[in-house]
């Protein structure tokens, strides 16, 4: 039933990082998943350095919404991962969802996330991601850094991801919850901690869950995105 996953990737300006990443993929193409990229019209060559790391490359306006629609709709997989590309997932990732997505049948549910962690070294970073991963289980909220999985059926039966500038892994999560509860993997995926060094720990923790908060409160994602990218 569920053999092939499509690793859906937007990606904007990261030429510094993109073969690095890209080639942590290159086992799971050899298993017969592909990689599809969505480039938001970068400035830089990442188009170029990524073409022989991937089965398909496409280009749209950037937004990570966008870019990830876009991807979906090329995609040949039955599994579709949405994956950002400061996100690493761990060894045999593909047989981690499969064997999730099979030994979770019969509760039918069709979608999950893994366990993030940062890399960052600092000791506030093992109690956020420590947070990050209990909050999304106790929620069924899920990020983007944390590698969303969802069954192609189950991503066109609740209309895909929503086409909204900003926070569209947290409603994207609510759409998928009113069907299926997500599958709380325990391997790890490790995102970048590259924003919050910049920063701030602290004061990137308090931008965040004011950012959330705001959304919860009725703020629209086109004024959010506004403030996220300021």
């Amino acid at each position: 039933m569920w053999q092939k996953i499509s690793i859906i990737i937007p990606v904007l300006n990261e030429e510094k990082n993109i073969q690095a990443f890209l080639s942590k993929l290159q086992p799971l193409r050899e298993h017969g998943h592909e990689v599809v990229l969505v480039d938001g019209k970068s400035q830089d060559n990442t188009c170029d350095l990524a073409r022989p790391y991937v089965d398909r490359m496409m280009s749209s306006e950037k937004g990570r919404a966008r870019q990830q629609i876009l991807g979906a709709k090329m995609a040949t997989g039955q599994i579709f991962l949405f994956l950002h590309a400061d996100t690493f997932l761990p060894q045999n990732a593909d047989q981690i969802i499969l064997t999730a997505l099979f030994s979770n049948q019969a509760t039918g549910s069709l979608w999950g996330r893994f366990n993030v962690r940062l890399s960052g070294q600092h000791w506030l970073f093992r109690v956020i991601e420590r947070l990050m991963n209990w909050r999304s289980c106790l929620t069924g909220i899920a990020t983007g850094d944390q590698a969303i999985f969802v069954a192609k059926s189950l991503y066109n039966e609740v209309g895909g991801i929503p086409a909204i500038d900003l926070m569209e892994d947290i409603e994207f999560s609510n759409r998928l919850g009113k069907l299926n509860q997500p599958m709380c993997l325990q391997s790890t995926v490790i995102t970048s901690s590259r924003r919050w060094e910049k920063n701030g720990i602290l004061k990137t923790i308090f931008f965040m869950w004011s950012m959330r908060l705001q959304y919860f409160f009725g703020v629209k994602p086109e004024v959010l995105v506004n403030k996220y990218y300021s």
